[in-house]
């Protein structure tokens, strides 16, 4: 019988996740009920020294790979006696240290071919995301959060991420190369004294500081929440009755002293203080030296620390089978809608086109078989698609895969943010051509998935054509060999008409239909496009 502390409720399912970090390798088993609770069932955690090679020499050393391996293969047994076997109970992934690393898909490989653990090298900003489904329970709960500007910081081994959040919704998020582990190792390049590290790491932490003076205004933000070991480590010691379930208010004067007693002992020392792994002593100086500064560059009274870590964050998606829910839909759009207004694009024909997408992907489900993963994507894209006006109009649908391969959008990754790129390169005539790298680059799945996408956002775009959002009231239907939009409430759609001449071409090709616009005021003056 596997081997759980008391049977599985009706309908629950357990499930393991795993994060790979700089300094630790960490499983969490978990039960998920029908209902979506998450209860824990058991956590493990063995130290590595993945951070330490990368951030040294770039590459993750071999004698490292094996231990690795060996802490896998470890977990695996310990998974198999909860039930944990399929690929499907199991999300792994690895942040900073195996992202960075020349030799990071080697090592990952190597991971799967002897684990048959299948570990995702997730960026920054999925890393974001995580944090933030993992802490998103505590703004449900605490109506103070849902009404102030809160900045919620992840100090971790090799990065420091950054999630700002104002009402309720996210408008900025951003990693930095800000890691305890990397100022560890910059300490020990430079054979610091003693004395000198503190100044040493303060200087390495204000240009981080700065950099997020670039990015959000620090005075306008009451509320800063640190989510991190090191963080949890030291309200532990000051809180020491917090539960952990929610959040422990820690006084910035008590913080700092704690931190005047940590920064200058010794990494030994420190172990044997705290009875804690090298490896976490090596992180914790650095790590709360630098939420001492951003507490201080924020100007906030208190360090609010949550209990709650990336792997959380992990098992809730699991919860909901890594579907997206609407709450988080609404965030990736609004990330969307305020990269489109930095770039001047036109709102309401960008509104338009990305609600008309949305009908037209709904109304074509039966041919293109996407979920709503794609529909977000394609909505996305909808709002996205001239934002390269604002280099020029001329070839501006290239401008605008340029700007969007280049922009971060809040839960989004890289592959997602290429997709959607790839759709706005293609809303207007051109068609994919085999000198497309970004194209040709996908695979074939994604290649037709843009292609799908692309020619539905080409005709949500003809019905704008005038930019005036005049069709307002549209119906869509299938006659023969024909797919038919029309227009109740415009006589005369000349111009719709010629753009849709030129435009429909893409979607005849992918979806074998023939596109049709007319109005319903006057059926014989339909014109027919293919």
């Amino acid at each position: 019988m596997p081997k759980t502390e008391k049977p599985l409720a009706e309908g629950a399912r357990t499930v393991a996740v795993i994060d790979i970090g700089a300094t630790a390798v960490r499983l969490q088993v978990a039960e998920i009920g029908a209902d979506g609770t998450v209860r824990p069932l058991e956590s493990l955690q063995r130290a590595v020294h993945l951070g330490k090679d990368t951030f040294s020499s770039g590459v993750i050393q071999p004698s490292t790979t094996d231990e690795c391996v060996a802490i896998l293969q470890s977990f695996r047994r310990t998974m198999k006696e909860y039930g944990v076997t399929q690929p499907e109970q199991i999300r792994a992934v690895a942040t900073s240290a195996v992202r960075e690393a020349e030799n990071r898909d080697a090592f990952l490989d190597r991971l799967y071919m002897t684990t048959q653990i299948n570990v995702e090298a997730i960026e920054g900003a999925e890393e974001n995301r995580l944090t933030y489904i993992a802490v998103h329970d505590l703004f449900r709960k605490d109506s103070a959060l849902r009404k102030k500007n809160v900045a919620i910081i992840e100090v971790g081994g090799g990065s420091t991420e950054l999630i700002f959040v104002r009402e309720g919704r996210i408008t900025f998020s951003n990693t930095y190369r800000l890691g305890a582990l990397r100022m560890r190792e910059t300490l020990e390049t430079y054979r610091a004294p003693a004395d000198r590290s503190r100044a040493l790491l303060g200087q390495h932490i204000k240009r981080t500081v700065d950099q997020l003076h670039w990015n959000v205004s620090l005075r306008k933000v009451p509320y800063l929440i640190a989510v991190s070991g090191d963080a949890r480590f030291a309200a532990a010691l000051l809180q020491p009755k917090w539960d952990k379930q929610g959040l422990a208010r820690v006084d910035c004067k008590k913080f700092s002293d704690l931190v005047d007693q940590i920064v200058p002992v010794s990494v030994d020392e420190l172990v044997r203080k705290y009875h804690i792994p090298y490896q976490e002593a090596e992180t914790i100086g650095p790590a709360l030296l630098a939420y001492e500064h951003l507490a201080r560059a924020f100007q906030v009274k208190h360090i609010l620390v949550a209990g709650a870590s990336q792997r959380d964050g992990l098992l809730k998606e699991m919860a909901v089978r890594g579907a997206w829910t609407a709450e988080f839909a609404e965030q990736a759009v609004y990330s969307a809608t305020l990269l489109a207004e930095k770039y001047g694009v036109n709102d309401g024909h960008s509104r338009y086109v990305s609600e008309m997408c949305v009908r037209l992907f709904r109304e074509l489900r039966p041919e293109h078989g996407l979920d709503e993963r794609y529909e977000l994507l394609l909505r996305i894209a909808g709002l996205l698609h001239e934002v390269g006006v604002f280099i020029s109009d001329r070839s501006h649908h290239k401008h605008s895969m340029y700007v969007i391969l280049n922009s971060d959008l809040f839960g989004l990754n890289r592959k997602e943010i290429t997709l959607i790129a790839l759709v706005a390169r293609y809303h207007r005539r051109a068609m994919p051509r085999p000198y497309h790298t970004e194209y040709t680059s996908l695979d074939r799945d994604d290649r037709l998935v843009v292609s799908k996408l692309a020619a539905i956002l080409r005709l949500a775009d003809c019905l704008d054509r005038k930019h005036l959002q005049d069709l307002k009231n549209v119906a869509f239907s299938r006659e023969k060999d024909r797919f038919v939009i029309t227009v109740n409430d415009l006589p005369d759609l000349t111009l719709e008409q010629l753009a849709m001449r030129d435009k429909a071409n893409m979607f005849e090709q992918i979806y074998g239909t023939k596109v049709e616009l007319r109005t319903a005021l006057s059926a014989d003056e339909a014109i027919t496009h293919g």
